[in-house]
Order: C-alpha cells, then sequence, then structure tokens
C-alpha cells in the first residue's frame, strides 16, 4: 500500500452541528471541544452545535472549525491511525500542524483564536474574494497583475477552480476581464473580507507576536505549508510561514500534487463537508479519498490500520 495523507478544510464548510456526535459519544474529542473553549475563552460547543450568527463570522469561524477538525483527529489516532504526511487548507494548515506534532492542540486553539480577530479587524469594511472557475491560471494571473488595485490569487484550489482576492472594485475589475478572457463562472465567496491577500499583512504581523511565545516542537509527521506546497523540514520556519501564510496564495493544488508525486495515494478529509475530496477528483482522480465528518465514519478507516 502507497502512503496516507490526513488533510484539513478552512473556513467556507462550517455548519451548526459539526462533530456534536463526536462530542457526545467519544471522550477524548468532548476533551478537545472544552479544551479549545478554555484556550479561546469562547463557549465552543454551543458555537458549533447552537443555532447561532456567529458561526459564519471568521473571529470565531475558526476557533469552531478547528475545534471539530482536532476533536475528529484525536478520535482517528486513538483509533490507531497515523498519517505518513498532512496539510490543511489555510484554517486547516493549524489542524495539519496538531497531527504532525508541531503545535499542542491547546496552543493551536489560542493561536487560531487570535488569529480569526486580526484577519476580521484586519479590513473590516471592504474587499472581495470570487471563485473563478474553468478558465487557465495563467491568464488568471495576467488579469490580476493588469488590473489597477489589489487584486490576486488566493487559492489555487485544482484545475479549474482559483480563488481571487483584494479590493472590491479591483475585483469587480478583474471579473470583467476574466469573463471576457472565457471564464465559465465568477463566483463570489460569502467571506468576510479579502483573505490571503497583501491586504493582510498586518494582520500576519500581529499573529507573529503571538507566536513567539509558542512552543514549536520537533515534526513527527511531515507536514506541507501553504505559503511554499513543500515540505516543512525544519521547526525554525513555522512561525515565519504560519505569519506569511495570511497574506499570501494557498498553493493547495500544489501541495496535493507534490503529496501525490512522493507516493501517497489514499487521502483522509477530517472535518466538516467534502470541500478538498471535490478538489482531488479534479487535481488526481486515480486517488482513495475516504471523509471523516460523523462518529459513524470511522469505521471507513478500518481497511487503512
Amino acid at each position: 500500500m502507497g502512503k496516507i495523507a490526513f488533510m484539513f478544510p478552512g473556513q467556507g464548510a462550517q455548519y451548526v452541528g459539526m462533530g456534536k456526535d463526536f462530542y457526545d459519544q467519544i471522550p477524548v474529542s468532548k476533551e478537545m471541544f472544552e479544551l479549545a473553549s478554555k484556550a479561546s475563552g469562547l463557549d465552543v460547543p454551543a458555537l458549533c452545535f447552537e443555532e447561532n450568527e456567529q458561526i459564519n463570522i471568521t473571529e470565531y469561524t475558526q476557533i469552531a472549525m478547528l475545534a471539530a477538525e482536532v476533536a475528529m483527529l484525536k478520535a482517528i489516532e486513538e483509533k490507531g491511525l497515523k498519517p505518513d504526511v498532512t496539510g490543511g487548507l489555510s484554517l486547516g494548515e493549524y489542524g495539519a500542524l496538531t497531527a504532525s506534532g508541531v503545535m499542542s492542540a491547546e496552543d493551536v486553539f489560542k493561536i487560531v483564536r487570535k488569529r480569526g480577530i486580526y484577519m476580521q479587524e484586519a479590513v473590516p469594511n471592504g474587499g472581495a474574494m470570487v471563485a473563478v472557475l474553468g478558465l487557465d491560471t495563467a491568464v488568471i494571473e495576467k488579469i490580476c497583475e493588469e488590473v489597477p488595485g489589489m487584486v490576486t490569487i488566493a487559492n489555487y484550489n485544482c484545475p479549474g477552480q482559483i480563488v481571487i482576492t483584494g479590493e472590491e472594485d479591483a475585483a469587480k475589475a478583474a471579473v470583467e476581464k476574466l469573463t471576457a478572457a472565457g471564464a465559465k463562472r465568477c463566483v463570489p465567496l460569502k467571506v468576510s473580507g479579502p483573505f490571503h491577500s497583501p491586504l493582510l499583512t498586518g494582520a500576519g504581523e500581529k499573529l507573529a507576536n503571538e507566536l513567539e511565545d509558542v512552543e514549536i516542537h520537533d515534526i513527527q509527521i511531515p507536514y506541507i505549508a501553504n505559503a511554499t506546497a513543500d515540505y516543512v523540514t525544519d521547526k525554525s520556519e513555522v512561525k515565519t510561514l504560519l505569519e506569511k501564510q495570511v497574506s499570501s496564495s494557498v498553493k493547495w493544488q500544489q501541495t496535493i500534487e507534490r503529496m501525490i508525486a512522493d507516493g501517497v495515494d489514499t487521502f483522509v478529509e477530517i472535518g466538516p463537508g467534502k470541500t478538498l475530496s471535490g478538489f482531488m477528483r479534479k487535481i488526481n482522480k486515480d486517488m482513495k479519498v475516504f471523509n471523516v465528518e460523523k462518529v459513524e465514519d470511522l469505521t471507513k478507516l478500518d481497511e487503512l490500520i
């Protein structure tokens, strides 16, 4: 059998009720939700399980999503399954950091709470993100460079799906040019800021200050960083890469292609939704993909242990 990768989704996949069955049925998962509450000063189970509007606001979405992901990860680890490599999309990189042993769950929760606040504060009004479907990446990059104002690529998700980010007027101008160039669709994303754009540089700097006091442990399981689509081999690079990640492009397609080139043939998506599994079908449909977002999904992993 080839290698196994754990992958963790980012914002956008959240929903009320995510992880509740893990909280109710698996003690180690419940511990993680409670640890997230202690570390963040929020009632994370209420945020995840009870109807509320905060769950879709970045400041709260990030800690809620991560709590659900880490709760599911710990349940998988308790079964005895460990990956050969790990990675996560944007926020999901913090799930990967936990799986790799680089940061403790408590520290990850503390940092992500701050990350959500700083990203929310950085551009409270204005800014846009748009998914561009069915257009060559090089064409999108060229148009972003030509448009007046700030607009760049936020996410290289998969072939045929790129997300652009930046100032609202610049994004609108880019959409006009992208449509004229043959994009099948340009879909505005329901987000509260132009994430993964240079406009978020200040948020990354604030995050770097918070990271100064966080202990970075030896890398137990290799992980690939969003900003470089490459393995992090030296733990001293971790903090710099996390600062950079806030304002730079997420190279997800390149991350997955790197894993596949290194012999990974089985991917386990851990967290709400099936976003990353959808990307995988477009990156390489020959890979085995498992999803874990419900307790019952854990039995699917038996064949991997």
